[in-house]
C-alpha cells in the first residue's frame, strides 16, 4: 500500500479506529495494567524544539579540521560534558557527539561555596589551609578581602563583610555582571581574571548603590574566571554543528546536616549571583539560537516530599530571574529515581509523580529524570519479569534478588506515571516537557571509567533497553554522559553506536484497525523495510511491513523523539487468549533485531 493511499486512508477511517479501539485495548507492560494510551492520541502544546541549522558541512581552526555531517544517528540525541581547559578537547567531543546523531549538549558547572577568612585576609579551604585558587588575588598590596573592606569602610566607616563566598568557573563574564561598579570590578591576574561583588544578604541587591548610608553588613562573592570566556566557545561551536547547549546556574550550597538539600542561609546571596550571571547571559548571548537554555544542576531525588524540600525554593528563585533575565529560553532540571524497596527513602511511581508536579511548578520548562539504571535505583524488566532474578550487573546495590523484591517498580512505570502528571499540568496550563535521561554506565566494573567513583562501562544492548523502557513516555532521550562514560573501555559505546546505528529500537505497540482489518501498530526507530514478529503460546507470525502493512517515518504527533517513526501490520488478536503476554519483535533484513522484544497483552 502506498504511503501517500495510507495517509488517505487513515484519515478516512479514523472515527472507526477511535470506535473499535475503546472496545479492545492493549495494555503495555505496566505493574497497574491500566489502559495504554490509544494510538495517534496527543497532548497538549508544549514549548517547541528548535534547532541552529549547521553553518557549514565542515570546518577548519587551530585545533584541526571538523566535520559537521551525522553519520550514525542514534536515538539518543543529548549528552552531559563536563568542562575542560582544552578548547580542541570540546571541539572533538561536539564533532562526535553530533556524528552520532547529538544536537543538545548539557554543561556540567560549579557550586556557590561559603568560606571562612583568615586573620590576613586569605580565603581558605574547608580543611582550614589557604585556598590557592584565591590566594593569588590581590589589589594595592592587599588580599581582594581586605581591599574590599577598605573600600566599604572608604565609604562608611562602619561598613563590614559579613559572610564571604567564592565561585570558580572557565567563563569570562562583561560589565553587566556589576551592579555597582564604584565597589565592583574585575581584577586580571596572571591567567585568572577575578571578580569582586557586593551584595546584600537577602539577594535584594540594591540599585542605588548607596554605600555610604546606613551603615551594613554585605557578603562579598569572590569569583575566579578565565580570560577566555568557554561557554561563548561553546556557542560558537553550537552554530557550528547546530547544536543547543544548556550551561549550568550556579549551584546551591549544600545543608552540611543534610547533603542532599540546599542551605536556606545561603539562598539570598546565590539568588544575585545568578541574577548578575544571567543579566550578563542576557546582553551578550540572548539572540544566540545555539543558548538552548540553562540547566539546574541541583539533583532531587524524585518524591512526593518535594513540596517541603527547601532547595524547591532554590528552583523557584533561580527559575524567576531566569524568566526575567533569559525570556523564551527553557531550564532543565535532572533529578533522579530510586525505586529500592529495601531503603526507606525508595518511592513508588506514584509517588514520583507528585514529584514531578511539585517540580513543574517552580517555572521548569524541561525535566530529564535519571532512569538511575546506571546507579542500580531502578531496574529495567517488564511485569511478566518481575518474578525473574535480577541483572547480575545490578546486585552490587541491590543483591542477589528478583526484580519484585528489589524494586518497587521498573523505569517504564516510573515514566509512564510522570508521564501522566505532565498531561495533568499540561491540561492545567503549564507548559512542561519530559524527557529521559538515560545513564551510560554499570554500578560497577573491572575498569572504572571515570576518574572517581567505581562506575564502569554498560553496553549498547543495555542502552538500547534503557530506550525501549522510557522511549514512549518522553519528548526526548539524553544521557549522563559523554565525558568518560561514552569513551570509555574497548570498544567504547561510541564505536559500539558507530557499528550498530541502524538496529532497529521498538518503544510501543498498541492494537489498532485499519479498514476492516486487526492490527498493531509499533512505533520505534529504524523500522524501514522491518518485519514485525510476534510470539505467543499458540505461534509466532512474522510480517513484512513493505508487503501487508504501512510505515509513517514522519508520524503527525510533535512530541515524539526525533528519528521515530510508526510501523502498522495486520493481526488477529483473537487468536490470542485474554491476559497472555505477547512479544514483539522488530528485525531489518539485514538479520539487525531489536534487542528487547516489547511485552504486550490482551485485557479484554
Amino acid at each position: 500500500m502506498g504511503f501517500l493511499n495510507v495517509r488517505w486512508l487513515f484519515l478516512v477511517v479514523g472515527a472507526v479506529v477511535a470506535a473499535v479501539v475503546a472496545a479492545v485495548m492493549i495494555v503495555l507492560p505496566d505493574s497497574s495494567d491500566e489502559p495504554a494510551k490509544e494510538a495517534g492520541s496527543k497532548a497538549a502544546p508544549t514549548p517547541s524544539r528548535t534547532f541552529p541549522t549547521p553553518r557549514v558541512s565542515e570546518f577548519t581552526d587551530p585545533c584541526g579540521t571538523f566535520d559537521t555531517g551525522e553519520a550514525a544517528p542514534y536515538a539518543v540525541t543529548g549528552y552531559w560534558i563536563t568542562p575542560t581547559s582544552n578548547p580542541c578537547t570540546w571541539r572533538k567531543q561536539l564533532q562526535e557527539i553530533h556524528r552520532v546523531g547529538g544536537d543538545t549538549i548539557i554543561r556540567i558547572g560549579w557550586g556557590l561555596q561559603y568560606r571562612t577568612v583568615s586573620d590576613d585576609g586569605e580565603v581558605l579551604a574547608k580543611d582550614g589551609t589557604v585556598d590557592p585558587l584565591y590566594e593569588a588575588c590581590e589589589e594595592d598590596g592587599l588580599t581582594c578581602h581586605d581591599a574590599a573592606m577598605r573600600d566599604l569602610k572608604e565609604a562608611n566607616p562602619k561598613n563590614r563583610i559579613g559572610r564571604m563566598y567564592v565561585y570558580r568557573t572557565d567563563e569570562s563574564f562583561g560589565p553587566d555582571v556589576f551592579r555597582c561598579p564604584e565597589m565592583e570590578h574585575a581584577i586580571p591576574i596572571g591567567k585568572r581574571i577575578y571578580y569582586r561583588l557586593l551584595t546584600q544578604p537577602d539577594g535584594s541587591d540594591d540599585a542605588t548603590c548607596d554605600f555610604t548610608g546606613k551603615p551594613d553588613s554585605y557578603d562579598m562573592i569572590l569569583i575566579a574566571g578565565s580570560p577566555n570566556d568557554s561557554l561563548g566557545e561553546l556557542l560558537d561551536l553550537g552554530d557550528q554543528f547546530g547544536m543547543r547547549v544548556f550551561p549550568a546556574l550556579p549551584l546551591a550550597p549544600r545543608d552540611s546536616r543534610t547533603p542532599t538539600k540546599a542551605e536556606p542561609r545561603h539562598l539570598g546571596t546565590l539568588t544575585t549571583l545568578t541574577r548578575r550571571i544571567l543579566q550578563d547571559y542576557g546582553v551578550r548571548f540572548a539572540d544566540r539560537p545555539s543558548l538552548g537554555g540553562v540547566y539546574q544542576p541541583f539533583e532531587v531525588q524524585m518524591s512526593e516530599t518535594l513540596a517541603d524540600n527547601p532547595t524547591l525554593d532554590v528552583y523557584s528563585d533561580q527559575h524567576t530571574i531566569v524568566e526575567q533575565e533569559l525570556p523564551g529560553k527553557p531550564i532543565l532540571i535532572s533529578p533522579y529515581l530510586d525505586a529500592r524497596k529495601r531503603v526507606a527513602f525508595g518511592r513508588t511511581p506514584r509517588q514520583v509523580a507528585e514529584g514531578f508536579k511539585a517540580l513543574v511548578k517552580t517555572g521548569v520548562g524541561i525535566i530529564a529524570p535519571q532512569d538511575s539504571r546506571g546507579t542500580g535505583k531502578v531496574g529495567l524488566f517488564w511485569p511478566d519479569e518481575r518474578d525473574q532474578e535480577v541483572d547480575e550487573r545490578l546486585r552490587p546495590v541491590v543483591g542477589e534478588a528478583t526484580y519484585d523484591t528489589a524494586y518497587h517498580g521498573s523505569t517504564r512505570d516510573y515514566y509512564r506515571e510522570m508521564a501522566a502528571a505532565r498531561q495533568e499540568l499540561l491540561d492545567a496550563g503549564y507548559q512542561v516537557q519530559l524527557w529521559a535521561n538515560v545513564e551510560a554506565f554499570e554500578p560497577s566494573g573491572d575498569r572504572p571509567c571515570a576518574p572517581t567513583g567505581t562506575r564502569g562501562k554498560t553496553d549498547k544492548k543495555r542502552l538500547d533497553q534503557a530506550v525501549t523502557m522510557a522511549g514512549r513516555y518522553v519528548q526526548k532521550i539524553v544521557s549522563y554522559m559523554w565525558s568518560d562514560f561514552m569513551t570509555c573501555g574497548e570498544p567504547s559505546l561510541e564505536t559500539e553506536i558507530l557499528r550498530d546505528w541502524q538496529r532497529p529500537i521498538a518503544v510501543d505497540a498498541i492494537r489498532t484497525p485499519r479498514d476492516v482489518q486487526d492490527g498493531v501498530e509499533v512505533r520505534g526507530y529504524n523500522l524501514k523495510d522491518s518485519t514485525v514478529t510476534l510470539q505467543w503460546s499458540g505461534g509466532t507470525k512474522e510480517l513484512v511491513v513493505a508487503s501487508v502493512g504501512w510505515l509513517d517515518e514522519n508520524p503527525i504527533e510533535g512530541e515524539l523523539p526525533e528519528g521515530m517513526a510508526t510501523a502498522w501490520v495486520p493481526f488477529d488478536w483473537s487468536q490470542v487468549q485474554t491476559g497472555e503476554w505477547v512479544r514483539i519483535s522488530v528485525r531489518l533484513p539485514s538479520g539487525q533485531e531489536s534487542t528487547e522484544p516489547l511485552h504486550v497483552r490482551i485485557l479484554t
